[in-house]
């Protein structure tokens, strides 16, 4: 069984989009929502769903979910993307391949320049071996406790995620399967240089500066 973990945050209409997609998806699954105090109200509006509280942070978030997970497999997935029907059975099929994997990413703007953004991020996952939270990031139970979860920084901890990953020698498969994220970031900020302040950002972290004083540095558009 796949676990799907979302974490949500201040975002009641992203939440309900997301919940409009989930019928749909063909497989087995559980679903969990990891919210904080800013959304305690979903838990009386939304009864038939399984919510759990945290402190506000995506790592803190993620690792409460899949602590309560009972799949063999665990997907994070934003609250804000949007997928495919057959998710679940492309990963399943990843899984057998490879402990780790995520979907292929694109934007929900079709312009040029996010288009070969997009490419860049599958490239990266290609080449590279990291993978960012947007893009569905999934693994085994076993490996994503031999790697000891996410690192609880408040920015950065898909991109140590994949890091751990690559310690392990494993490789992140991207599986036949689309997800497509909001473009808001590169839309205000410009392709370009959002683009470029995100390089500088993850350098920063590869150099040893604190996650606190590098979260001082990303806006928080949600």
């Amino acid at each position: 069984m796949i676990s799907i973990i979302v974490p949500i945050y201040n975002d009641k209409k992203a939440f309900e989009k997301f919940i409009s997609q989930i019928n749909k998806l063909q497989g087995d699954y559980e679903l969990i929502f990891v919210i904080t105090n800013k959304d305690l109200y979903l838990i009386d509006e939304y009864k038939d769903y399984r919510f759990y509280v945290s402190k506000k942070g995506r790592s803190l978030q993620m690792n409460l979910g899949a602590k309560k997970a009972k799949g063999d497999i665990f997907l994070f997935l934003h609250a804000d993307s949007i997928y495919e029907d057959n998710i679940l059975e492309e990963i399943e099929k990843s899984i057998k391949k490879s402990p780790a994997g995520c979907l292929k990413l694109y934007f929900d703007n079709d312009r040029f320049m996010m288009r070969i953004g997009a490419l860049l991020s599958r490239l990266r996952v290609k080449f590279r071996n990291i993978a960012f939270g947007d893009q569905g990031i999934f693994v085994t139970r076993k490996l994503f406790y031999d790697i000891g979860g996410f690192e609880e920084i408040p920015i950065m901890e898909d991109y140590r995620f994949s890091l751990d990953i690559n310690k392990k020698g494993i490789k992140i498969l991207q599986c036949n399967s689309k997800i497509i994220t909001r473009s808001v970031r590169f839309e205000k900020g410009g392709m370009l240089k959002t683009g470029y302040n995100m390089k500088k950002l993850q350098k920063m972290y590869r150099k040893g500066v604190d996650p606190f004083e590098i979260a001082k540095l990303y806006e928080d558009i949600r």
